[in-house]
């Protein structure tokens, strides 16, 4: 018996080669990650529909604290302690770790044909040739609204920017609402929910984007302007105290049922449909103009790549793989309404108001937030300056003009393109 069993071995060896039997013998995956709060989701549901479509390979999905985590992850993959599979956070912090030789290139791996470079833009070489992480999901930005409030004023959703001003005089002249709950306390709040949010419709999202990157386009001209321009109009709008107010404040404004449009991320549906008594609806950034095409951010938030150490990178790969399919993106979206998946797949939202959101995928097209490629990477930070220069022109405290030239010069300051 023993003789025929080391037979068998023999055959299979000669069969399936090494990396097939990578796939043959059981393989157990840790996977590092800085989302604790998904710890269930995981494991009630990512992980048991994983695993029933690959039974030898078994999943331990293990997070720490997101405050610790990049401080954590860089020890273990110091010592050689970490998990097979490592969940990436978007530019910069992921790109260290790839040419620091810690994070697998993954430019053969047959999953990557299902995200577009939109999606592929946080976990690529700067020259475009390399992925090392797999997009999981985004977050989309737009306005979400009290539909008990437009019905009050007796405004639709507006798709124009002068629509948008219109529904907001309304509103405050029927004076049951604060129209926009945004306070710059915070001051993030101003650039990512304001600036990020409304500027693409104006520099036409990746075509600006990339321009600025190249040196093409200054913070000088038009179309980083405009959406400055539109800044500073909001300070009417955002109630009394709006200096004072701060991110948790502005939540709380509107899911008390106070104010009638919340400039958003998609990460506040579920804590929103938890937290407010009435019904709201969600609208995409409204257009300069009648007819213009519309542009939403669909930033990247999450991905997730390979260890470069792992022993099971065949076992790692068919996990990659698995989550760029349709099933993931699927069961992701629904579990975490308001994370989208990347993917190519079309998705069917079971909540509503992420529905909304996701839709706006087959009419505008996507970008992400034009400060986080490369153009933070200096001093002074063009990510920490607009939230700075977005609050100081809402304020009134600098006009367009001068917050672009100060972004502009700052920018210029270490970035040889913009020189």
């Amino acid at each position: 018996m023993k003789h025929k069993s080391f037979k068998a071995i023999l055959i299979a060896s000669t069969i399936f080669g090494s990396a097939g039997l990578s796939y043959a013998q059981d393989a157990t995956l840790t996977i590092e990650s800085w989302r604790n709060d998904d710890l269930s989701i995981w494991q009630d549901k990512i992980i048991p529909a994983f695993e029933a479509k690959h039974p030898n390979i078994k999943l331990k999905f293990t997070p720490s604290a997101p405050a610790e985590y990049n401080a954590v992850l860089n020890s273990k993959l110091e010592a050689g302690s970490a998990g097979d599979l490592i969940t990436c956070r978007p530019f910069d912090a992921s790109l260290s770790l790839f040419e620091a030789n810690q994070l697998a290139p993954l430019t053969d791996l047959e999953g990557m044909s299902n995200f577009s470079d939109v999606a592929k833009s946080a976990w690529i070489t700067d020259d475009g040739s390399t992925p090392f992480c797999v997009p999981m999901a985004s977050v989309i930005h737009g306005f979400i609204y009290n539909v008990e409030a437009f019905e009050d004023a007796g405004v639709e959703v507006p798709e124009t920017e002068a629509e948008f001003f219109a529904a907001l005089d309304a509103i405050k002249e029927k004076g049951n609402y604060i129209p926009l709950a945004m306070g710059t306390n915070d001051q993030w709040e101003a650039a990512t929910m304001g600036y990020n949010n409304v500027g693409p419709n104006y520099w036409k999202g990746e075509e600006g984007r990339n321009a600025l990157i190249k040196g093409e386009q200054k913070l000088t001209d038009e179309p980083w302007i405009a959406p400055f321009r539109q800044l500073a109009k909001w300070k009417d709008y955002l109630g009394d105290g709006f200096e004072a107010q701060t991110y948790p404040d502005s939540q709380n404004l509107f899911t008390l049922g106070r104010a009638a449009v919340y400039p958003a991320g998609s990460w506040e549906i579920s804590g929103f449909n938890t937290n407010a008594q009435f019904k709201m609806g969600a609208f995409n950034p409204p257009v300069p103009n009648e007819g213009d095409t519309c542009y939403i951010s669909d930033h990247t938030d999450i991905g997730i790549g390979m260890n470069a150490n792992t022993k099971h990178p065949e076992a790692a790969k068919a996990f990659l793989n698995w989550v760029g399919s349709e099933e993931f993106a699927s069961l992701y979206a629904n579990s975490l309404p308001g994370f989208f998946p990347l993917s190519k797949a079309a998705v069917k939202m079971e909540d509503p108001l992420a529905q909304e959101f996701i839709s706006w995928r087959e009419k505008c097209e996507p970008t992400i937030r034009s400060t986080y490629q490369i153009l933070s990477r200096g001093t002074p930070n063009l990510e920490n300056e607009t939230w700075n220069a977005s609050v100081s022109v809402i304020k009134g405290a600098e006009t367009p003009e001068e917050a672009g030239k100060r972004l502009q010069d700052g920018l210029a300051s270490w970035y040889d393109p913009q020189k």
